[in-house]
C-alpha cells in the first residue's frame, strides 16, 4: 500500500514526529490536536530539526519548506472532518483507553471505508480500541519508537479482527516510510519491546530500592555490561517518567500479576511532578 494522504491525531512528541518522518517522505499529512497551540508546537519543533539540518548541509532551505509545505494543520475536538480524505490514519494522543475508543469512533464515522486506522499506542489492547469502530478488520497497532524519525523499528500489532490484508497494507507503508516493522501476532499488553523494557526497568528500580546501587551505577553498569546505549533511568526519563508508569499500570492490571505493580520510587516521582527529561527532572535533574 502507498500512502499518499496520512492524517496523525495527536501532535505532541510521537505524534509530530510520525507527521514529521512521513512529510519528509514526499507524503501530505493532516496534523490534528484537540488545541492548535500543540500543533503549533509540533510544528515549531519541525522546524528548529530541519533548521539544525539545514545549518549542517543535510538538507537545503527549499527542501526544509517543501516538508512544512506537506503538512495541513488542524483542530480535533469535535469535528474530525479534514482526516475524511486520508488514506490512512495514525492516532498517537494520551495512553488512556476511553478517550482513544472515542478518537477511533469520531475516526471510523467520517472516514474512507477503506481507510486503515492505527493507533501507536505503547501498551493497550488495539481489541479494545477497535471496539469502538464499525470496522474492527482494519484497526492495526502502529507503534513507533521514539524519536520516530531517528528509530528504524515499528511494531505492527494485531487485534482479535485485524484482518491480514491490513497488516500487509501496513508493512508496506512501514517500508514507504524507510522503517523495519516487526508483527506482533497476539494482542498481548505491552507487546514486544515495552514488555521487555518495563522488566529491565522494574529490576533496575528493585536494584536501587533495595540500596544495592546508586542509580548512577546502575545505569553505568547497563551501558557498559550490556553495550545499552542508555541505562534504564535515563531511558525512563527520556520517554517520560508518566509514560512508564502508565505502561506499568496497565501491565498489572490487565495481567493480574503483581510483579508488574510500580515501586514506590516511580509513584514519588510522579507525585512530585518529575516526569523526565520533558519537565527538566525525572530520575534525574536536568538544565
Amino acid at each position: 500500500m502507498q500512502v499518499k494522504k496520512l492524517g496523525v491525531l495527536g501532535a505532541g512528541a510521537m505524534g509530530a514526529g510520525i507527521a514529521h518522518l512521513a512529510a519528509q517522505r514526499g507524503i501530505e499529512v493532516v496534523l490534528g490536536d484537540i488545541d492548535m497551540k500543540f500543533v503549533d508546537g509540533g510544528v515549531a519543533r519541525m522546524e528548529k530539526l530541519m533548521a539544525g539540518s539545514v545549518k549542517k548541509g543535510k538538507m537545503t532551505e527549499d527542501e526544509a519548506k517543501a516538508v512544512l509545505g506537506r503538512i495541513k494543520k488542524t483542530v480535533a475536538v469535535e469535528d474530525y472532518s479534514d482526516f475524511s480524505d486520508c488514506d490512512y490514519v495514525i492516532e498517537a494522543i494520551i495512553e488512556n483507553l476511553k478517550i482513544k475508543q472515542n478518537a477511533f469512533a469520531k475516526l471510523d464515522s467520517v472516514t474512507k471505508p477503506e481507510t486503515i486506522l492505527a493507533s501507536n499506542t505503547s501498551s493497550m489492547s488495539l481489541t479494545e480500541i477497535a471496539a469502538a469502530t464499525k470496522r474492527p478488520e482494519k484497526v492495526v497497532g502502529m507503534h513507533f519508537f521514539n524519536p520516530p524519525q531517528v528509530m528504524k523499528l515499528v511494531e505492527i500489532i494485531r487485534g482479535y479482527y485485524t484482518s491480514d490484508e491490513t497488516v500487509k497494507a501496513t508493512q508496506e507503508f512501514t517500508e514507504q516510510l524507510n522503517k523495519i516493522s516487526v508483527d506482533i501476532k497476539k494482542d498481548a499488553p505491552g507487546f514486544v519491546v515495552n514488555r521487555i523494557m518495563m522488566a529491565s526497568a522494574m529490576e533496575a528500580m528493585k536494584l536501587y530500592e533495595e540500596g544495592v546501587a546508586s542509580m548512577e551505577d546502575i545505569d553505568k553498569a547497563v551501558k557498559l555490561g550490556l553495550n545499552y546505549p542508555m541505562g534504564p533511568f535515563e531511558l525512563m526519563d527520556f520517554t517520560g517518567v508518566d509514560i512508564n508508569k502508565a505502561i506499568l499500570d496497565y501491565l498489572s492490571g490487565e495481567s493480574m500479576d503483581v510483579r508488574w505493580n510500580p515501586p514506590l520510587s516511580i509513584k514519588l516521582l510522579m507525585k512530585s511532578g518529575r516526569l523526565g527529561r520533558k519537565t527538566g527532572a525525572g530520575w534525574y535533574k536536568y538544565e
